[in-house]
């Protein structure tokens, strides 16, 4: 299957192709503790420093019990791709890194979380981590970053079909540490990732920016160095970015997994890479 440069999705296209909610924001370190269900210690984290909502860059995470799902091609066509079987390996399994998006779902905190890890019997494998079935196996130390004036919700996306993060505005909370701007983005399909994230920086009249979390999906996905992923529906997220008005000087470094299984890293080719579903991120204004 070669990689396709645009994928149609079920819906109408939203005519708002960049969600992007200014904020003031703050990066800090999140201690989690051995045994807690890792939404639930996100969260409580979050708001203990006085945020609803952000993104979290993971390390290594010993997880379990520990559930998660992969991309999968679409049976019934009510979405242009969608999700595997649950898996659910036994024993630690032992996370090398990814990134989270903490917001609400349904009024309750929820996260939406891309990585790549390790299982008990070694296989090295990725994807999608299910909140709802995941807990820390040990303790652990992480960077988040909160936001104060934004909060990801999750809803109804005709587009995709699907119920996805996106920014919305809040009322400020206050937070004491939340003095950085911050800008919290939500990318809808079918537009190249690094030019999106330019073409915001332009309009706003911004020279860069550091990118903090970043989870979605891109079509397949073509690396700096020439190699390609050609299997169009993928789970990604971002190890670390840094964003600039040109977008052949943004620096993309990420990992994934497409619908077969097979993992992938490296670094991004800029404007090789269009977002298939969403791709939902916080930017740090450095200029």
């Amino acid at each position: 299957m070669s990689r396709p440069s645009h994928v149609a999705q079920p819906g109408p296209a939203a005519r708002e192709r960049i969600v992007a909610v200014e904020a003031q924001g703050a990066s800090f370190e999140l201690e989690l503790a051995a045994g807690a269900d890792l939404l639930e210690a996100v969260a409580a984290g979050f708001a203990a420093r006085g945020f609803a909502s952000g993104v979290v860059e993971l390390g290594e995470l010993a997880l379990g019990p520990f559930a998660y799902v992969i991309p999968a091609l679409s049976t019934t066509g009510a979405n242009a791709a969608f999700y595997s079987e649950t898996f659910r390996p036994g024993g630690v399994t032992r996370l090398e890194a990814g990134a989270l998006t903490l917001g609400r779902r349904d009024g309750k905190a929820f996260f939406h979380c891309h990585a790549l890890w390790t299982e008990a019997g070694g296989k090295r494998s990725g994807g999608h981590i299910l909140p709802e079935e995941t807990c820390l196996a040990e303790a652990a130390r992480v960077r988040a970053f909160g936001l104060d004036g934004a909060v990801f919700e999750a809803a109804a996306d005709p587009e995709t079909n699907f119920k996805l993060f996106g920014p919305v505005a809040e009322v400020r909370r206050g937070a004491p540490d939340a003095t950085t701007r911050a800008i919290a983005v939500r990318l809808r399909p079918n537009q190249d990732f690094a030019g999106a994230l330019a073409r915001l920086l332009c309009e706003g009249g911004l020279k860069s920016a550091r990118l903090r979390g970043g989870v979605g999906s891109t079509i397949g996905a073509a690396f700096a160095d020439g190699r390609l992923v050609e299997n169009f529906a993928t789970e990604v997220f971002v190890r670390a970015g840094r964003v600039f008005a040109d977008p052949a000087e943004t620096v993309l470094d990420v990992g994934l997994v497409d619908f077969t299984g097979a993992l992938a890293e490296g670094r991004l080719a800029p404007g090789a890479n269009p977002v298939l579903m969403t791709f939902e991120l916080v930017l740090e204004v450095e200029t």
